[in-house]
């Protein structure tokens, strides 16, 4: 290994013939060039998609009510109903592995009419009569402030915590907030805090939303003991897909729905969507190792015949050092070390420049900003370690059956050879 008259000679077997040696050095590097860049690509695809749920809780569900589709207990079909806020201690005291249950209200919304005013200023906005709990189902940043509390609950205070599009929407850049009013459909509404969402699902409209304590909504929009939706999110390491349909089950049989009346009740599973999402990424990135290796492939088969090429001009050159008594094991490790100096060079160039396109997409998403579904495209260290480890194993492959001709031919046939 550490021979200095062998790495000479190597170093001359592969610049002998400069163009060959180029054009079967770079099936290896395109094939690991591509393997690369597929990786980030994928990854760029998953943190993209995945910085839309932030640091949502996705071990959750959210559960609406809708109209029957069947009679039961002589009620008709098509009745409407609501979730009462003592559903939620229904869920907690029949249901296990319970993390939060929020009940939720909601008026208003960006694409309706104008809900809020501040002074001459008006906005239209999202409302939500929330629990304390929520922020840890929908995580935010509390900029100014504070969140809500249970004190805010128990005491029915009409305290608001705007997002900071409404502070851009309704406030001059520099001026206060905290302690200020706004009216939301006509009631007075204090602001304690203003927040920051950390996903980008809802983009600028997650931003535009307002949360108010559930029961001074209630009290003040008229909800009385009506629940709109709940989200509910279970403990770490109980899966909130096998607990929706018991979940369903308790509130059917409280509201005296049918029990095979699956569209009286709505619900939207977080982590069944989530899961999806997770098994098409590993299904691009399976997808993604298959393609480029089989690139490679071919790159260390154009190797393997270049070799061989190698092997019979070196054949009287081969007969001669046999019959100057060089062990056949001698001849076969130069051909190895010939064949994997060849493609770990030869991949080391293709992650190089891997490296450099995936640095210029990062400089250029930098550049211009955020991308929809696509942002910070990236290969681990273990995946180029890896990549490494396969050149090592595909150099030591392609030399082999050229290593292996060399050592059969005989001293007296290789001397007889022109």
């Amino acid at each position: 290994m550490f021979n200095r008259d062998r790495w000479r000679e190597i170093l001359e077997v592969l610049t002998n013939n400069v163009w060959r040696t180029i054009f079967t050095a770079f099936g290896v590097c395109w094939g690991i060039f591509i393997l690369i860049v597929l990786l980030a690509a994928g990854k760029g695809l998953e943190n993209g998609i995945k910085q839309d749920f932030g640091d949502i809780a996705t071990n959750t569900m959210f559960m609406w009510t809708r109209a029957t589709t069947k009679p039961y207990e002589g009620l008709p079909k098509g009745r409407s109903f609501e979730f009462k806020i003592s559903d939620v201690q229904a869920i907690q005291d029949n249901v296990p592995n319970m993390r939060f249950i929020s009940p939720r209200n909601q008026l208003g919304g960006f694409r309706g009419s104008n809900n809020v005013v501040r002074g001459i200023r008006t906005g239209a906005y999202n409302v939500y009569g929330d629990y304390p709990e929520i922020i840890n189902q929908d995580p935010m940043t509390v900029t100014s402030g504070r969140f809500l509390n249970f004190n805010d609950i128990r005491e029915k205070r009409k305290v608001a915590i705007i997002g900071q599009g409404v502070k851009n929407d309704l406030y001059d850049q520099d001026e206060e907030v905290l302690g200020t009013y706004i009216k939301i459909q006509g009631v007075n509404f204090m602001v304690i805090g203003t927040y920051k969402k950390n996903n980008s699902g809802g983009g600028e409209e997650g931003q535009k939303e307002i949360f108010v304590p559930f029961t001074s909504f209630s009290q003040a929009f008229n909800r009385g003991e009506n629940v709109g939706w709940m989200a509910i999110t279970a403990n770490d390491g109980s899966s909130i897909s096998q607990l929706k349909d018991k979940i369903v089950q308790v509130m059917k049989e409280r509201h005296k729905v049918h029990p095979e009346d699956n569209r009286a009740i709505g619900y939207f599973d977080l982590y069944e969507q989530y899961n999806r999402v997770e098994s098409l990424f590993g299904a691009l990135k399976g997808v993604a190792y298959i393609v480029g290796i089989m690139v490679l492939l071919s790159g260390i088969i154009g190797v393997s015949n270049i070799m061989l090429i190698v092997v019979k001009e070196r054949t009287k050159e081969i007969g001669i050092r046999r019959a100057l008594g060089e062990q056949p094991w001698s001849i076969k490790k130069q051909i190895l070390m010939e064949s994997i100096f060849l493609t770990i060079i030869s991949g080391m160039v293709g992650i190089i420049f891997g490296s450099l396109v995936i640095y210029g997409i990062n400089s250029l998403l930098d550049s211009v900003g955020p991308v929809d579904m696509f942002m910070n495209p990236s290969v681990s260290v273990g995946v180029v370690s890896g990549a490494l480890l396969i050149l090592m194993v595909s150099g030591l492959l392609a030399g082999f059956i050229p290593a292996q001709s060399a050592i059969r031919v005989r001293p007296i046939e290789a001397l007889r050879t022109e």
